[in-house]
């Protein structure tokens, strides 16, 4: 099992995750973050950090897609270990639905 971000991240960005993640597993998009599956040790600890509830474990159903989107953007997306804040509009974009299709972005973000 690994934990994998999912669509609720998407223009959110909040960082709080980054800050608790013992092992750095992180990696930052221009507008949002991803998991690197192969680092990630499955404690958990960034799940109920997470204020837009984007994080989950893969174990859930439908997720095979994230599972992929996290491993294929944590290989060209620099690694992030240090908090940022979050998008002056992040709270606007909370539980926005389908966004992956109309406003992700492949471009990365700047890491640390």
């Amino acid at each position: 099992m690994t934990y994998v971000v999912t669509d609720n991240c998407i223009k959110c960005k909040y960082m709080d995750c980054v800050e608790v993640c013992p092992v750095d597993c992180f990696y930052e998009g221009e507008n949002m973050l991803v998991i690197h599956p192969d680092e990630c040790i499955d404690c958990g600890v960034c799940e109920p950090e997470c204020p837009a509830e984007a994080i989950k474990p893969d174990t859930e159903p439908s997720l095979e897609n994230w599972l992929k989107v996290n491993a294929d953007f944590a290989r060209t997306w620099p690694n992030i270990t240090q908090k940022k804040d979050a998008p002056a509009d992040a709270k606007t974009w909370d539980g926005v639905a389908d966004k992956f299709a109309t406003h992700f972005s492949a471009n990365p973000g700047s890491g640390d």
